[in-house]
């Protein structure tokens, strides 16, 4: 992961966390989203993504989110061979496939640098 989006995951999961401890846990989530989003490339920060996710779901007995991560959890193995549908928030509350608009401030981590 290149330190830029390195830095942008960690400072999602870092407010992330932050909220979740202050119990704002839609305000968790969408940052939790966004970390989804930024870090689903890569398999550690997107299981990690995942994983917070279901905590969040287990805080707010959120059934299907909890189930929903479960599956995601162990779905996120697809980062290891490239399958990711980029821009997908990877909550339950969508498709686990379904590739999704990145948000425009995100945009930027997933432009590949064109040589001239």
């Amino acid at each position: 992961m290149k330190p830029k989006l390195k830095a942008a995951f960690a400072a999602e999961m870092d407010a992330a966390r932050t909220l979740y401890r202050a119990g704002e846990f839609a305000a968790c989530f969408r940052h939790l989203e966004r970390a989804h989003i930024l870090g689903q490339r890569y398999y550690l920060p997107h299981l990690t993504s995942h994983y917070w996710m279901f905590k969040v779901g287990l805080r707010t007995r959120d059934l299907r989110e909890i189930v929903g991560q479960i599956l995601r959890m162990l779905a996120s193995a697809g980062s290891l061979i490239g399958v990711v549908p980029v821009g997908n928030t990877g909550g339950a509350n969508v498709p686990a496939l379904k590739p999704m608009p990145i948000p425009a401030d995100l945009q930027h981590y997933f432009v590949e640098r064109q040589s001239t």
